[in-house]
């Protein structure tokens, strides 16, 4: 396994990931609320704050843009993602090669895994081609480790997310992508079932200010190193702000209260 305290998409063996891979995974929705996210420019733009270790982006956002922002920001190349107007099994297409993200700069790649889909043979089998490639051009594999399927009635439940982490572990992700469990106690059943595998917590929709750094401590306190966020930054007025606060939780460790002063 790649050690994780040398990765580029890593500060001082911490991460935040600024995922926006939203416009093909969930489509014009995710905009509406701050209609200038729709733009690519303004995510990348805030994704130069210090406390982002890396982008996440699909395949024509990085061709697009990564060219005017690689000496600001990690990239994070979103190797599969499938559209919400697939009303399948869950599954997700592989949309380029490892080696075509290590062309454009990748600095890491990322890749979704839905354990107990009806598709999750194949997808591990996708995997599995993706981590070996990842090995050969030393990119760190971020795996977004989401089980889900027809036969699975709750994703949310603790052994679920465990399970979730352990998977990641054994298919060779150096960092997995997982939710957050409901409490700091049940996170940190999940890191230990990663065993050297790195978590970090999934940031779902966006809530408020207090609720989503108090969960944040919490995945930390568990012995997460750090986040994968998406919509709980680039929806809000103040993305800035808010990766201030971020930062202060995950790098610095310090009280919600502490960081909700910096916003």
């Amino acid at each position: 396994m790649r050690p994780f305290e040398d990765s580029p998409i890593s500060r001082d063996g911490k991460v935040l990931i600024l995922a926006y891979d939203h416009g093909l995974e969930h489509g014009p929705v995710d905009f509406e609320d701050v209609p200038e996210t729709m733009n690519p420019e303004t995510v990348w733009e805030t994704a130069t704050h210090d406390a982002v270790s890396a982008l996440a982006v699909q395949k024509g956002i990085a061709e697009a843009y990564y060219p005017s922002y690689e000496d600001d920001v990690n990239l994070l190349a979103k190797l599969n993602g499938t559209s919400n107007l697939w009303m399948g099994e869950p599954d997700s297409a592989v949309n380029w090669s490892v080696d075509y993200a290590a062309e454009v700069g990748a600095d890491a790649v990322g890749f979704t895994m839905y354990g107990g889909s009806n598709k999750e043979v194949e997808m591990a089998e996708e995997f599995r081609k993706a981590q070996e490639a990842a090995r050969k051009h030393d990119l760190p594999v971020v795996m977004w480790s989401y089980p889900r399927g027809q036969g699975l009635k709750n994703d949310k439940k603790p052994d679920t997310i465990a399970y979730a982490a352990r998977q990641a572990l054994e298919l060779g992700a150096d960092v997995a992508k997982v939710k957050y469990p409901g409490s700091s106690e049940k996170m940190e059943f999940a890191v230990d079932m990663a065993g050297p595998t790195q978590v970090v917590m999934s940031g779902g929709s966006k809530t408020s200010d207090r609720d989503f750094l108090s969960t944040v401590k919490g995945a930390i306190d568990a012995g997460a190193v750090g986040l994968a966020v998406g919509r709980n930054v680039w929806q809000r007025e103040n993305p800035t702000q808010f990766l201030d606060a971020l930062e202060a939780v995950i790098y610095e460790e310090t009280s919600v209260e502490e960081a909700l002063s910096r916003i």
